[in-house]
């Protein structure tokens, strides 16, 4: 008999479909009878992702306070796991002249997570593949997974410890990130990681930056009605199966990870 297990989910912030991505990751952690999920809209309260085993997180432009970021760093340190998706490593000042800024205001934030988002290119279909360099631990997370086409946000993002990072999928693209003020991308490193782990003391970061939702009420007060309903990754089952062993991985009884 399985013990029980303490998760907890954050998930909240800006400009996406925060309620949809909610909804869906509830439904993938109540697979797991032993989980007990608590969810909360932002890092602050830090007794309830320390006293946890695991958490996942799907926010944009939540800005951790810096004790926040110190005492969550420190439990994955000593072994916490940390399923992040998405605009977990975004933060965003919109309306400015030159587009879309994203200002490095949270170093260490991103130290942890092993990124920061700084741009993306106009959302249309992109190729994502397994990466070759998959370490033979880690490579369940993606064994039989395919090459895929996914109509979401194809990040392009700063690395930190680029070297330490555990590649698992990533894409190729270069060229012009319009709307952004960081918007050349052409010369830069055409290899983008769109899945990843990052290794950190006795614990890690499982970092996958697709996940992209937006409905026609995502955008207020910036606008007040969104034409579009984007709903990037979530449709696929490729997505859905990628995020099941994610959990798996964070799962502490789970004999694969």
């Amino acid at each position: 008999m399985a013990s029980r297990i303490d998760a907890t989910l954050v998930t909240g912030g800006k400009y996406h479909d925060i309620d949809l991505a909610r909804r869906q990751l509830l439904d993938l952690l109540a697979e797991h009878d032993e989980v007990r999920v608590r969810v909360q809209p932002d890092y602050e309260d830090t007794d309830g992702i320390t006293g946890a085993t695991f958490l996942v997180s799907y926010t944009c432009d939540v800005r951790p306070s810096e004790r926040a970021q110190r005492e969550i760093r420190a439990w994955v340190e000593a072994g916490g796991r940390w399923v992040a998706l998405h605009a977990t490593n975004a933060a965003l000042d919109l309306g400015g002249p030159e587009g879309v800024d994203s200002p490095r205001v949270f170093p260490l934030w991103a130290d942890t997570l092993g990124s920061q988002f700084v741009a993306h290119p106009p959302i249309r279909p992109y190729r994502v593949e397994p990466s070759p360099a998959a370490p033979e631990d880690l490579a369940w997370l993606v064994d039989g997974i395919e090459p895929f086409e996914t109509d979401d946000e194809l990040y392009l993002s700063e690395y930190h410890d680029r070297h330490r990072l555990v590649p698992l999928l990533e894409t190729r693209w270069s060229g012009e990130a319009t709307g952004f003020v960081e918007h050349d991308w052409s010369a830069a490193d055409p290899r983008h990681l769109v899945m990843y782990l990052r290794p950190l003391g006795l614990g890690a970061v499982l970092y996958n930056t697709l996940g992209h939702c937006r409905g026609h009420y995502d955008m207020v007060p910036a606008m007040a009605y969104y034409p579009r309903v984007e709903r990037g990754s979530w449709d696929l089952p490729t997505y859905r199966e990628l995020l099941r062993r994610a959990i798996r991985w964070a799962h502490p009884t789970e004999p694969s990870a």
